[in-house]
């Protein structure tokens, strides 16, 4: 059975198992990081010498770091899953919106989050929360853009490349309540939110 490293109240633990359970492949997840710890000692750097989290282990030995690259190989691994999509040039627009994630919307919401959930009230910097989530909706308008001419954002099929903006979106809707309308992601995020692997995995687990 494949091995899943990470707590589940980490973000990119979230998009593997939410994969996961789109393509219904079972899998053992094992709690490390945070309070959990462990991702320092020995047998865990051997693994992920950066001593983050998630890491994939599967049967054979073959592990693998790096929350996209694990969607994207597992995507693959079981392309009859259709979590993968098979025209090549949707394939390409769901890893750039994968990417996008970690280079536009996971910076830009990351200070929101870490403001208001894991900072206590009295040492919250007020100014830097209200500068990350101007920079959260500006990218939160783009997705909306995108999905006012599709309907998920590779394409008009879910695929991979609608998890990992998703998990920030699950966040964005819970941080950012003054948010301006956004119809067209409003739209798809009803979408995601009431699949049963997102029910299952993510909706259940809060922000800590």
């Amino acid at each position: 059975m494949l091995k899943i490293w990470g707590r589940n109240t980490s973000s990119n633990v979230q998009k593997v198992i939410w994969g996961l359970a789109e393509m219904k492949l079972p899998f053992d997840r094992v709690d490390v990081g945070g309070a959990f710890g462990k991702t320092k000692d020995p047998f865990y750097l051997a693994m992920n010498p950066n001593s983050l989290i998630p890491t994939l282990e599967e049967e054979d030995g073959f592990t693998l770091w790096e929350s996209n690259s694990i969607l994207r190989y597992i995507a693959a691994k079981h392309s009859n899953r259709t979590l993968e999509p098979a025209d090549l040039k949707t394939r390409a627009l769901a890893s750039k919106w994968m990417d996008w994630q970690l280079s536009v919307m996971g910076p830009a919401i990351t200070p929101v989050f870490w403001g208001l959930i894991r900072t206590p009230p009295e040492k919250r910097d007020s100014n830097a929360i209200a500068a990350a989530k101007e920079k959260t909706v500006t990218a939160a308008k783009i997705m909306d853009a995108q999905l006012g001419k599709t309907q998920f954002m590779a394409g008009d099929a879910f695929s991979y490349g609608d998890i990992p903006v998703g998990i920030m979106i699950y966040r964005y809707m819970q941080l950012i309540p003054e948010r301006p309308s956004t119809p067209n992601l409003d739209r798809w995020y009803a979408a995601i939110s009431s699949r049963p692997a997102f029910k299952e995995q993510i909706a259940v687990v809060p922000l800590t």
